[in-house]
């Protein structure tokens, strides 16, 4: 029963004497978690390691944070990827030089499983993750993490694959209202003040969805009094419109591919709004690709395929919408495309290319140019610049710095780099959350690179989950356990503030 309450890598594996789980599937190997005991570290299976810690919700409380700096601009980034979901978020005097151990964390709060990120609007914060069988929903204050409501359903979700059992889609806030969306299709609307429960469907009974290789990944998009939602039921629709007071169906569109990973995306498009939505996922054959949809009554303009050849394969990189322009990339030997949208809405092909195929992680457009992660993998990730205008690569990036550490009381050595991160630009800079925890300022230009700041927040792999900042604030997200200093995963908040004039 739901419940709401009030109150106030492989590389390193290796070097550890472990060897990677090698599997064909569409993610990534190398899940291998650790607990501690007095006599020796435990190694265990990920199907082992997917049993949560009782102590979930508990917050560590360190130091406030600096206040805001004078002239500095802040905003919320009310969901997935920010405002525009874009990964751009317009904050300055973001603090870019700080010691070996990082900026100042300012709480910590142990998280149960899942891979969402915060939503964060004005003093509210709010996430979404799993403890024990339940789904929760909480409502944190942004500044301290002092807890203010939670809401809570039982869930039966089970990865076919081993990863992770919780939620993968990020809590949407719109108004005084919140969404979220399960990892096997329960669609909630809770009131961002209390808690309270304002409607629920289960997509998955509704439209008679299957079972997808990673569960329900993709976040619903607010577009005007519609909640666009990439549902992808087999023979349709692909895409609905719900009411987003009510959830009542306003429309549904397309009926030939299934749901992917990506998040829809709203853009102005020759002065008109439209949606693209990056659709494909477990199919046999995989059929998939780009739909360009009118949001207010859900007519496809057109559709343009885009998807692996191979069956365990998706597409989960969200559509880059820039001068009436529509970027997709995916991985698995895909590649990526970039669309031209004509004044009467058809559209032409302008390029193709293989140098840059986005795995989960989307790329960035700044003043002509596209940054991404390409790779599949973690030792064939690379950090890639792109002329937006011919697709040409203007560099390829495999970056990599020796790291001293401490493992059970022996000093060691290996060689990291961020392997397929997740960028922010922010400030005039490039934020990134490596693959393993590192975290990066980057000054990333079509003529060359430089690590600017390098720190390395914890040792967990699945670092998947793209920052956020908001208000001055960081907030990074550790989905699995720390193998160098045994801590479990964590939401966790620093201070970015800067008081030093640039």
């Amino acid at each position: 029963m739901a419940k709401t309450s009030n109150s106030s890598c492989s590389s390193w594996l290796g070097y550890l004497g472990l060897s990677a789980i090698s599997r064909r599937h569409p993610t990534p190997p190398n899940r291998l978690h650790h607990t501690t005991s007095p006599a020796k570290y435990i190694f265990m299976l990920p199907f082992l390691a997917g049993i949560a810690s009782t102590s979930a919700d508990t917050l560590t409380y360190h130091a406030p944070p600096k206040p805001l700096p004078p002239q500095a601009v802040t905003a919320d980034w009310p969901g997935f990827l920010g405002p525009q979901r874009n990964s751009i978020c317009r904050e300055t005097r973001l603090l870019k030089i700080w010691p070996r151990s990082g900026p100042s964390l300012v709480w910590e709060l142990k998280k149960g499983r899942g891979y969402s990120a915060p939503a964060v609007v004005g003093n509210k914060l709010v996430f979404f993750h799993r403890v024990e069988d339940q789904e929760r929903v909480i409502c944190l204050e942004s500044e301290t993490g002092r807890h203010l409501w939670q809401y809570e359903y039982t869930t039966n979700y089970r990865d076919r694959f081993g990863y992770s059992n919780g939620p993968r889609a990020t809590p949407l806030v719109d108004a005084q209202y919140v969404y979220t969306l399960g990892a096997e299709g329960k669609l909630y609307c809770l009131n961002l003040h209390t808690g309270e429960k304002i409607w629920n469907r289960d997509l998955f009974s509704q439209y008679k969805l299957k079972q997808e290789f990673f569960g329900i990944a993709s976040t619903p998009l607010i577009e005007g009094d519609h909640l666009i939602i990439n549902v992808g039921a087999p023979g349709g629709p692909c895409v609905v419109a719900l009411n987003k007071h009510t959830g009542d169906p306003v429309w549904q569109s397309g009926r030939e591919w299934g749901a992917s990973y990506a998040s829809p995306v709203a853009a102005q498009v020759h002065g008109e709004r439209r949606l693209f939505v990056f659709t494909g996922g477990a199919t046999n054959p995989p059929t998939g690709g780009l739909l360009c949809i009118n949001p207010r009554n859900g007519l496809i303009n057109w559709r343009f395929p885009w998807r692996s050849s191979s069956y365990e394969s998706v597409n989960a990189a969200c559509p880059v919408v820039f001068d009436n322009r529509v970027f997709i990339s995916a991985s698995y030997h895909t590649g990526s495309m970039l669309l031209g949208v004509k004044e009467d809405f058809s559209h032409q092909k302008l390029w193709t290319t293989k140098q840059l195929g986005t795995h989960f992680s989307t790329a960035i457009y700044k003043d002509g140019y596209l940054y991404g992660f390409d790779g599949r993998n973690e030792p064939d990730a690379a950090l890639v610049c792109l002329d937006a205008k011919s697709g040409k690569q203007m560099w390829r990036l495999k970056a990599e710095w020796e790291e001293k550490y401490e493992y059970y009381g022996q000093q060691r050595q290996a060689r990291y780099g961020p392997y397929r991160g997740a960028l922010l630009m922010a400030d005039g800079h490039f934020l990134c959350l490596g693959e393993l925890g590192h975290l990066l300022w980057l000054d990333l230009s079509p003529t060359g690179h430089q690590i600017l700041a390098r720190t390395w927040l914890f040792a967990a792999s699945q670092s998947w989950t793209p920052p956020v900042v908001s208000h001055g604030l960081l907030y990074v997200v550790q989905n699995d356990h720390d193998r160098i200093n045994d801590q479990p995963p964590r939401l966790l908040c620093y201070d970015l503030r800067d008081h030093v004039e640039n």
